[in-house]
């Protein structure tokens, strides 16, 4: 891609666009930045960026620089159906995502993982793996790094792992990722998308440019996932925890194998440091992905098992008078509640949040089944009463320093409270991790007579 003299449009500026921009100016395009906030609210973004040569459109798009651009660069957080990029459209000009720029100019062979939940431990732990091999890795997407940063950087490396969200799919026109991974599809930002199918379509997306060449991991024991594998023009690699298979990899009675064109490999399970069904597959993948490039299969055994995971995935902050508290506030969708229920029995569950439009619905068997208590905060709390409240002991509270308390004086010992919320964080806190904290907090005070 040439980018030297045209007219590129980047549309906002969360840490993506900035990256952008950067990149974009520094090698010699017209760059205008666009954000609907004013220059009072972007102070940090803008200071990431003085001294080079821009344009900007500060408290407002305006259509016209849309349709003038050559090509519109636009942040993950702008919806399709936005008037600009309609506007852009309708004049001919190219609209892609960071994640389809960066790749113009990566020569290095990229697995790009995508799904509902487990993306961000899959892409971690794939990073490690390649890392312990010996090859120079790049990590980010969708977390920690954007993309850009590593063409901005010039750094050489042998490979890259990148987190794929379904909204950075929306815009790619050749991204052609050498092993694609989805893990799985349930429904989640329906706030974004008018039907769960928009949803799963942009998922898919991250197959559309590979060839036979390439490889296309997929979870076949998720029914929707599995019913991809007759129609990508990629080498469909499958796992699953439910059966043995003859090409791909799976895991029995304690041992994850790995079969591939008559390799065998076979991983035990017993001194991982992550557990719990959901992580078994984020394992899988994450193996799967880098022995189909390379990897030895003993080193690879070794970084999975020095592992911790990530933060604010299942996370014991104490245990307590015999009780157990768990922290999982990056659990924002139902998809991801049902594998924090499916390792716990006789649960505390604190949820709730931001509705972000999904049924509740399919937590109903593990809630009916595991879940002795419930306590539902946020601004979804009456729709989830509705659709769960009578299948167990349901209350109320206004804060989630109230549900903790709460939570202690209803657990018995040998029970675990569990705060999953199935929500997003936004009617309450600033992000997932700041939810994260005050829950904490709140766990380390109870005992002290002080409040957090």
């Amino acid at each position: 891609m040439e980018i030297t003299g045209k007219n590129i449009l980047v549309a906002g500026l969360a840490r993506t666009g900035v990256a952008v921009a950067r990149f974009l100016a520094k090698n010699g395009a017209r760059v205008t930045v666009t954000d609907l906030r004013d220059e009072a609210a972007l102070s940090g973004p803008l200071g990431e960026l003085a001294g080079l040569d821009l344009r900007y459109v500060l408290g407002r798009h305006d259509e016209a620089d849309f349709a003038a651009a050559d090509t519109v660069v636009v942040s993950p957080g702008v919806p399709q159906e936005s008037p600009y990029l309609e506007a852009a459209r309708q004049a001919g000009r190219e609209v892609i995502t960071e994640i389809e720029l960066a790749s113009r100019f990566i020569a290095a062979p990229v697995v790009a993982i995508t799904g509902t939940n487990g993306k961000t431990t899959t892409t971690t732990l794939t990073g490690e793996i390649f890392k312990a091999c010996g090859y120079r890795t790049f990590v980010g997407g969708n977390i920690g790094n954007p993309l850009v940063e590593l063409v901005e950087e010039g750094e050489e490396v042998e490979r890259v792992v990148v987190e794929i969200s379904s909204f950075q799919l929306e815009w790619i026109t050749t991204f052609r990722p050498r092993v694609a991974v989805l893990l799985n599809i349930t429904e989640d930002h329906l706030d974004r998308y008018p039907t769960f199918q928009d949803y799963i379509d942009a998922k898919v997306r991250i197959f559309e440019n590979q060839s036979a060449t390439d490889y296309a991991v997929l979870n076949v024991d998720d029914p929707l996932v599995a019913s991809l594998q007759t129609g990508l023009a990629a080498a469909v690699f499958p796992m699953s925890q439910r059966k043995e298979l003859d090409e791909g990899i799976f895991h029995r009675d304690g041992v994850i194998t790995f079969r591939h064109q008559g390799r065998e490999e076979r991983f035990p399970t017993g001194r991982f440091r992550i557990t719990g069904v959901h992580n078994i597959e984020n394992i899988m993948a994450a193996l799967a992905s880098t022995l189909l490039l390379g990897c030895d299969a003993t080193q690879a055994l070794a970084a999975v098992e020095g592992f911790a995971g990530l933060p604010h995935r299942m996370e014991l902050v104490r245990e307590l008078d015999g009780v157990r508290y768990y922290e999982d506030s990056k659990a924002t969708n139902v998809g991801s509640v049902e594998k924090a229920l499916a390792s716990f029995t006789d649960i505390t569950l604190i949820a709730g949040g931001k509705d972000k439009g999904g049924a509740y619905a399919p937590l109903a068997p593990l809630v009916k089944e595991r879940v002795r208590h419930m306590i539902l905060i946020g601004e979804a709390r009456e729709r989830m009463a509705q659709e769960l409240g009578s299948l167990t002991d349901t209350r109320m509270a206004t804060t989630l320093d109230e549900a903790v308390e709460l939570a202690a004086q209803l657990t018995e010992p040998g029970g675990v409270v569990l705060f999953s919320p199935a929500c997003s964080s936004f009617d309450m806190f600033r992000d997932y991790e700041e939810r994260a904290r005050r829950f904490r907090d709140a766990v380390n005070a109870l005992g002290t007579g002080e409040r957090p």
